[in-house]
């Protein structure tokens, strides 16, 4: 009998245990915790003794308990308790046939104890206690020791399963079962059976619980700490208390409906930034906060119509086709100033002053391109110098655009030296600008080469810039 009672109690405290574990922390503070509870009990004993019939019996106990803090669903505490009663049997096959054992237990041990929905909190103690006994028979006379010695003073070791309801913030109502379990067999004083002794028993009590912290929202923080003593039921909040705001726009996590909110802007008491003219753009960040109700704007809240990188408000020519390069007007840029926009410019190195067509290229009855020496040859040598090609290139699809024309190619030179050596170097000079035109697709027939020397200056010979300037290769159609 005694094998199956304990086996049971075991399974039970062991199966219990597992369930109660699997409740989900809710991450709040404990009812428990940080308490020291006073608690008072009251119950029945059954002793598994050698006598077979179980006879229950009365008990008392005192209990003192503390709760370390913990802001989860389990909490452990330490306990203590003292506590006085009887344990008794029947056998009618044993002399005598009854026996009414005076006990006196004082022992400790460590509970661990579970929150369910913050009403019941079911535990697990175990523990162990020193007791002092004294078999009697029921008519209270000390039974003789059968001719044994042994001392009426043990220590004993504990398990208990209980649970404590919360009828207000200090005071529960105490529920318990438990197992004693004896290291001897000499609670009945009958000659041992193989068997030691063990001891069930239930109780209920009442404790009184000081130093209890209260938490009015529910939100896991304790009042004394809590700056946001009213927060909705089921809101996470923070270390103080307070809902989280992930974004920091000071619109609390579960008010905010625009979450992600970029630091610094404005929000409205919906967490959304603030966009008073309704164009997609905070106010934070729009540079041009009132613009008209439909209108497309860019990232910086702008219109820009045609899509070219300057406001509307600062556009003077907001029509410009998609993709075409424009100046800080918002106009298609003109790099050659000959008034036919990049984008549309077929000849986008046309020399300044020249007159062009609708494609941005010279016509072809108006055409004069100048070389000077200085930046295009080397220094009194006919070797044409890189800077000379972007202006013979353009040159050279004009005059194949006008296959029926003819042009001369003027060599010209300043005044120092010998005459025949200056008509010499402009006849090479402007042969070179012949070979490199030819060498571009130019028919050869359309060109003609003609030396000048210095006879025609444009400039004075008598100063340096004068000469320079005198130092020229003209390509000029023959009209």
């Amino acid at each position: 009998m005694k094998r199956i009672s304990f086996s049971a109690l075991l399974f039970f405290l062991l199966v219990s245990s597992f369930i109660y574990s699997q409740e989900k922390s809710n991450l709040r503070y404990h009812a428990f915790s940080g308490t020291l509870m006073f608690g008072a009990e009251a119950g029945f004993t059954w002793g598994i003794t050698d006598y077979d019939e179980l006879k229950p019996q009365v008990e008392g106990r005192g209990v003192l308990e503390y709760f370390f803090p913990a802001t989860s669903a389990g909490i452990f505490g330490i306990k203590g308790y003292m506590g006085a009663g009887y344990v008794g049997g029947k056998d009618n096959n044993q002399n005598p046939n009854e026996f009414r054992t005076n006990i006196v237990d004082l022992g400790g041990g460590f509970s661990y104890n579970f929150s369910v929905k913050d009403a019941v909190f079911p535990y697990v103690f175990v523990g162990a206690s020193h007791l002092w006994f004294n078999p009697r028979d029921n008519n209270d006379k000390s039974l003789p020791y059968s001719g044994r010695n042994f001392k009426v003073k043990e220590v004993n070791y504990h398990g208990e399963l209980g649970a404590r309801v919360l009828l207000s913030e200090a005071i529960s109502l105490n529920f318990n079962a438990g197992i004693q379990f004896s290291p001897n067999d000499n609670l009945d004083a009958l000659s041992p059976s193989g068997n030691n002794d063990y001891i069930l028993h239930t109780r209920v009590g009442i404790g009184y619980s000081l130093f209890t912290e209260v938490d009015s929202d529910g939100d896991g923080v304790i009042d004394s700490k809590d700056q946001c003593p009213e927060t909705p039921v089921g809101v996470r909040v923070d270390d103080f208390g307070c809902p989280l705001d992930a974004d920091n726009d000071g619109v609390p996590d579960y008010k905010d409906k625009c979450p992600g909110t970029k630091s610094g802007l404005e929000v409205d008491e919906n967490g959304c930034a603030i966009d008073s003219d309704s164009d997609g753009v905070p106010d934070k960040l729009d540079k041009c906060p009132n613009t008209p109700a439909g209108q497309k704007v860019n990232e910086l809240g702008c219109p820009d119509t045609d899509g070219d990188g300057v406001y509307d408000n600062y556009d003077k020519c907001p029509d410009t086709p998609a993709g075409a390069p424009v100046d800080a007007d918002g106009c298609p840029k003109d790099s050659d100033g000959d008034g036919v926009p990049d984008y549309k410019d077929e000849c986008p190195n046309t020399p300044s002053g020249t007159q062009v067509d609708e494609a941005g290229c010279a016509k072809a009855d108006t055409v004069a391109v100048v070389l000077q020496g200085d930046t295009n040859f080397e220094f009194n040598k006919d070797q044409l110098l890189p800077n000379a090609y972007p202006v013979l290139n353009e040159l050279a699809e004009t005059i194949k655009r006008t296959p029926a024309k003819r042009w001369k190619v003027e060599g010209h030179t300043d005044a120092i030296g010998s005459e025949s050596y200056n008509m010499d170097l402009s006849r090479r000079r402007a042969q070179a600008v012949v070979n490199y035109l030819v060498s571009q697709g130019v028919n050869n027939s359309q060109l003609e080469v003609v030396p000048l020397g210095e006879s025609q200056p444009i400039a004075t010979n008598d100063t340096q810039e004068g000469r320079a300037m005198n130092r020229r290769v003209e390509i000029k159609i023959i009209k």
